[in-house]
């Protein structure tokens, strides 16, 4: 007989993924060799999964959601793994770069800082490092936040990016994060993106005053089956929002921000001229 290994998925969220795998793969009646198959590895690979002996990745994860059919379920395995992976994030944050994977139009609007996803590693540290110094994370969870953000700006280049639209508050440019050659380095970074064909960047300036649509950060993003999902955060909680009555508002917003901001070339004009003040 089988020696069966009895789990506990409250030892730890590893622990809590391998023990689903195993309740959802004996709920079909199917083999550990049997879904093996269907993702790709060894029946032994499920076996150390299912027993936390070994760690999922991301394309894992995402195999085993084809073969369960939960792709794009709240059951999904890939939501498991970010929420998993990513434990330190803001929640909801880990289910929204899933659809931002996807998306073929983002926008983004940003007051203070540079949007993450146009951050130079060096100026995504030093954003890392502050929030070290005040206490509200710990070395691993900058170095995690830092390692996901790339990540994330790497899942951009593609054979078709998506259309990236941008509109940074000025202030994002005048904070000076990391020191002048940290900045130098992100301004020049700031006009090499505005070069790009899928990218279109814009300056709202201090002079729209109370036009401004938004007080705190928005990111729009439009699936390739043109639904759109809205996400905000405060400074404790983030929130995905696939619900038309609200999105569709902050879609009009965004619109109308637009056309209240500089343009492109007077955008990077700007950029460039704040790039050569700094050292």
């Amino acid at each position: 007989m089988v020696n069966i290994k009895e789990l506990n998925p409250d030892a730890s969220p590893q622990a809590a993924y391998g023990a689903r795998l195993r309740r959802m793969r004996e709920a079909r009646g199917w083999i550990q060799d049997h879904i093996a198959t269907m993702v790709g590895c060894t029946g032994r690979h499920i076996s150390a999964i299912e027993t936390g002996r070994k760690s999922a990745t991301l394309p894992f994860s995402r195999r085993l959601d084809v073969a369960l059919e939960l792709v794009g379920t709240p059951e999904s395995f890939e939501r498991e793994w970010r929420e998993m992976r990513h434990g330190s994030l803001l929640e909801g944050f880990p289910e929204y770069v899933g659809y931002e994977a996807r998306a073929v139009e983002i926008r983004l609007f940003r007051i203070g800082l540079i949007p993450g996803l146009m951050q130079t590693s060096e100026y995504a540290r030093a954003v890392a490092e502050g929030e070290l110094q005040r206490g509200s994370i710990t070395p691993e969870q900058a170095d995690e936040r830092v390692s996901f953000l790339l990540e994330r700006q790497a899942a951009l280049v593609r054979p078709r990016p998506p259309m990236v639209f941008v509109v940074m508050d000025e202030s994002c440019l005048l904070q000076a994060v990391g020191g002048p050659k940290v900045m130098h380095a992100q301004l020049e970074r700031l006009e090499k993106l505005a070069a790009l064909p899928n990218w279109i960047i814009h300056v709202s300036p201090f002079a729209i005053g109370a036009r401004r649509a938004f007080d705190m950060p928005v990111n729009l993003l439009t699936l390739p089956d043109r639904s759109v999902v809205g996400y905000a955060e405060s400074q404790l909680q983030g929130y995905v929002d696939r619900e038309p009555s609200t999105v569709v508002p902050m879609l009009t917003a965004y619109h109308q921000l637009q056309a209240e901001t500089m343009s492109q070339a007077a955008s990077v004009a700007m950029i460039s001229q704040l790039r050569k003040g700094t050292p």
